[in-house]
């Protein structure tokens, strides 16, 4: 696998990253559209642009937002005060104040009437309204009640609620499967286990309710590849689902490892690469360091970003002044304060 600029960096602005083939670039105050080739596909010319998803692409015009296809054809008139990308044949928008949903033809399937509607999962909205939350299904219809202060997004049939300060999670019956006790509950259920809160430390529950790994922690994050981060005395580490320490709580930091041996660490103020055992694989020599994709990894040094392999093989030379994640195979880098893309090529 090799890595070249692909795009060179001309523009102005740019997506922090591709979808549906498609990104978007700003060039003297105006948006387009290019192609994994750099090729103008959609000569916007708007005041500002989102991601493609669906087909659609969410445009700015004359402070108003609507919709634009592939071709650059105005789908969904600029009428909106904000309008978010499509999932399942829906996008959330907000008109005057209050949010609802529109389809791929601009009709208000879930009517503007919210004061907010969050993102759509597992078959359900979350939805705001007088300082309530509860949820409805994609026809508008109620499925469970607003009386929580906050929610999530379903996650594995599950999603985190707050009512009168304290967190639990409901199924999509409305059930409370997880009393709403607790000081702090982690946004999603990973790897079978919840994060939470209890009297100012942190530790894990099943789904259940059981605890899994004590509270003695001072922050925690979700478990990814089977490890999770926690924080001992300000001092960074990983635990696995045993509550067994994988990785001594002695860094300042420790990233995830997404399917990767390697993950990037922090320690005295700088950055390097261990694997899941706590082994050093690249000495903390970088001022700054995370997974960019790919089995691949940002790297700084002397305010110049690159890209190291997992064993610290040097596979772009630093000489950018940023350099963001891959997505599609390209990535958007900076140099010179313009914009432009690195790809990814297969051998």
């Amino acid at each position: 696998m090799k890595v070249e600029l692909r795009i060179p960096c001309i523009y102005d602005s740019a997506g922090y990253y591709f979808s549906d083939g498609l990104v978007r670039v700003g060039l003297n105050g105006k948006w387009s559209f290019i192609d994994k080739n750099g090729s103008e596909v959609v000569s916007c010319a708007y005041d500002d642009a989102g991601a493609f998803s669906e087909g659609l692409a969410s445009v700015k015009l004359d402070g108003k937002w609507g919709y634009i296809n592939k071709k650059g054809d105005r789908i969904i008139d600029c009428a909106y005060n904000a309008a978010t990308k499509f999932s399942d044949g829906l996008a959330r928008v907000e008109h005057d104040g209050k949010w609802g949903c529109i389809d791929k033809n601009g009709n208000e399937v879930i009517k503007c009437t919210y004061d907010f509607v969050y993102d759509f999962y597992e078959g359900l909205y979350g939805v705001k309204l007088n300082g309530k939350c509860g949820f409805i299904d994609k026809s508008g219809n109620e499925i469970i009640k607003r009386i929580y202060d906050d929610v999530s997004i379903f996650r594995g049939g599950l999603a985190r609620v707050n009512f009168n300060g304290k967190w639990g999670f409901i199924d999509k019956n409305g059930n409370e499967v997880i009393k709403c006790t607790h000081d702090f509950l982690l946004v999603d259920f990973y790897e079978g286990l919840y994060g939470i809160k209890l009297d100012g430390k942190y530790g894990f529950i099943d789904k259940s309710g059981n605890e899994i790994i004590k509270c003695m922690y001072d922050y925690i994050s979700i478990f990814n590849e089977g490890l999770a981060h926690v924080i001992l005395d300000g001092k960074w580490g990983c635990i696995d689902r045993k509550g067994n320490e994988v990785i001594k709580c002695m860094y300042d930091f420790v990233d995830d490892f997404f399917g990767s041996y390697s993950a990037c660490i922090k320690f005295d103020g700088k950055y390097g690469l261990i694997d899941k055992s706590g082994n050093e694989i690249v000495k903390c020599i970088y001022e700054h360091a995370f997974y960019a994709g790919y089995f691949l990894f940002h790297v700084r040094l002397d305010g110049k970003c690159g890209l190291i392999d997992e064993n610290g093989n040097e596979i772009i030379k630093r000489v950018y002044d940023d350099i963001y994640l891959f997505r599609e195979g390209l990535a958007r880098v900076k140099l010179n304060g313009k914009r432009g893309y690195l790809a990814i090529i297969e051998e």
